[in-house]
């Protein structure tokens, strides 16, 4: 009965989807998580930290992708499971699909990237239970119903008849037809088609209904002139074709964060709260924040889990709200040192007070290289402060901010091992040549991006293999909280494998130091280098 059971398997998947798309669909409308998402999310924040390290060096900006198609996988490999289970033993098979539905129920109770009720928010994975047994249920009927058992012979009865090979038996099935003969196909073709169509319904509820209210709002933003406009870019950006370009494009900016779906904040429904320590509290919308004096700077963001030489760093023209004049108008009381920042999904961020209040141009930033921000970097605003690692400082959909002390908080990052304050390092990196590449002897012109945030860079070296340092053109300075463009052409070069090494010094006279360390727990160290041969 081999074909029997995988029909079983196949019916499984089929109400998996069905119990799936029906649990979504419920969540478009109550406003809570779906059930993948919710474990999603409960996965997330139980990771240890060491895992997440791990997730980000293999798979970079893929890793929630990577886990949500492998939790796919494991839904898809449990739903086969429970169908041909179900076939002989359909208590076990309801038994499997209501533990899932349980599990999806506590990770929604947990869920803090919602502002649903809880009792609302649970009807999504209860409607998936029960969508799901009620179609798994009714696929295995059909199936159930055609099975038969062997027949017990009494003495006195007649011998089976012999057939040649290829005879149909007694019951009409022939060799191979694995299917008993009570089997009702169009019963169940019709359980098929009618559970498809239920997990087509709401597919089609969730991609309809579902459609985020951040980005209609968005397209109708329109960003007001700032009152204080960032200078021309400086002559010869961008000299060397390969290199990190000076502005880095929006579609192209790193993302690090952990939501694996983004928060959906219309720009407007959306408050931002300042409170605590103040003398006044502070609550604004959307509007009122366009109101506000807006600056235009060029700053560059760079990620702690940036590896040397790693590719989390990028460069913008940011516009936004200085964070210094909101708070002095609330009016920090003595004593508070840090800002507890809020995202609209729960993520909660320290960041210094000092460091917000000692004149750097730290802002509610509400624009991205001339457009709204997009909306997987904050929309419709994010908290941008040069000189401070993102995990410390650019808390995106940013809903909150508490004047506190860090004695009063842990932050989601500092609780899981990163250090609780993060100055950006310096750092250099070698653009071109890439690793591994082959380049002609006339042709060895290399490159890259340097970075001493809220310091600025001075110099930059290279060295092809253990010999001297020499001196690489620096692109003219943007500004201290910007990344310099660097270029070098080796002029005499050899040929064969060669390793190229750089270091930068910053406008202090800091030379970035050669020891090799991790990005945990406040950013990594060390030169970056690559080797390539010449021909």
């Amino acid at each position: 009965m081999a074909s029997h059971r995988f029909l079983a398997a196949g019916a499984g998947v089929l109400a998996g989807l069905a119990g799936l798309a029906a649990g979504s669909a419920t969540a478009t409308f109550t406003g809570g998580p779906t059930p993948v998402i919710a474990v999603g999310n409960a996965v997330v924040a139980r990771t240890p930290g060491f895992l997440k390290d791990f997730a980000v060096r293999q798979f970079g900006e893929n890793d929630k992708a990577v886990l949500l198609g492998g939790m796919a996988v494991v839904l898809v490999a449990l739903a086969a499971v429970a169908g041909w289970i179900g076939l002989t033993r359909p208590r076990v098979a309801v038994g499997l699909v209501v533990a899932l539905g349980v599990l999806a129920a506590l990770a929604t109770a947990v869920d803090t990237t919602t502002s649903a009720p809880i009792a609302v928010a649970l009807l999504a994975p209860l409607v998936t239970t029960v969508v799901g047994v009620a179609a798994l249920l009714q696929l295995l009927r059909p199936l159930q119903a055609g099975a038969t058992q062997p027949v017990e012979r009494r003495p006195g009865d007649a011998a089976p008849l012999e057939r040649r090979p290829g005879d149909a038996d007694p019951l009409g099935r022939r060799p191979g037809d694995d299917l008993p003969s009570g089997f009702d196909r169009r019963r169940f073709l019709t359980a098929v088609l009618g559970t498809a169509a239920v997990a087509a319904v709401g597919a089609g509820i969730t991609r309809t209904l579902g459609t985020s209210g951040a980005a209609v709002s968005r397209a109708g933003v329109k960003i007001p002139a700032p009152a204080s406009a960032a200078p021309a870019l400086p002559a010869g950006v961008d000299p060397l074709e390969g290199i990190s370009s000076y502005l880095t494009p929006n579609r192209d900016f790193y993302r690090v964060d952990t939501a694996l779906l983004v928060p959906d904040v219309p720009a407007d429904t959306w408050r931002l709260r300042i409170h605590g320590d103040v003398d006044q509290e502070l609550e604004l919308d959307f509007a009122e924040l366009l109101d506000e004096r807006l600056i235009e700077r060029r700053i560059t963001l760079t990620c702690v889990s940036n590896e040397v030489g790693g590719p989390y760093a990028g460069n913008a023209t940011w516009i936004g709200v200085p964070l210094a004049d909101l708070l002095r108008r609330a009016g920090v009381r003595e004593g508070a040192d840090a800002l507890k920042c809020t995202s609209a999904d729960g993520m909660v961020i320290g960041t210094p007070l000092e460091v917000v209040l000692d004149g750097r141009d730290a802002m509610i930033a509400i624009a991205m290289n001339g457009e709204p921000l997009p909306l997987d970097h904050g929309f419709p605003a994010r908290m941008v402060v040069p000189g401070l690692y993102g995990y410390v400082s650019a808390t995106k959909w940013l809903v909150d901010i508490e004047v506190t002390r860090f004695a009063d908080f842990t932050a989601y990052w500092t609780e899981r091992g990163w250090a609780e304050q993060a100055p950006i390092k310096l750092a250099s990196r070698i653009d071109v040549p890439r690793s591994f590449e082959s380049l002609a002897a006339d042709a060895v012109r290399v490159g890259g991006v340097a970075w001493a945030q809220h310091t600025g860079v001075d110099s930059v070296e290279v060295r092809v293999d253990d010999g001297p340092w020499e001196r690489a053109r620096l692109v003219p300075q943007d500004g201290i909280d910007t990344w310099r463009q660097w270029t070098w052409q080796w002029d005499d070069a050899s040929p064969g494998d060669h390793e190229l090494t750089v270091r930068a010094t910053d406008a202090e006279g800091n030379t970035q130091t050669s020891d090799r360390e991790p990005p945990r727990p406040d950013g990594s160290t060390g030169w970056h280098s690559v080797r390539f041969s010449v021909k």
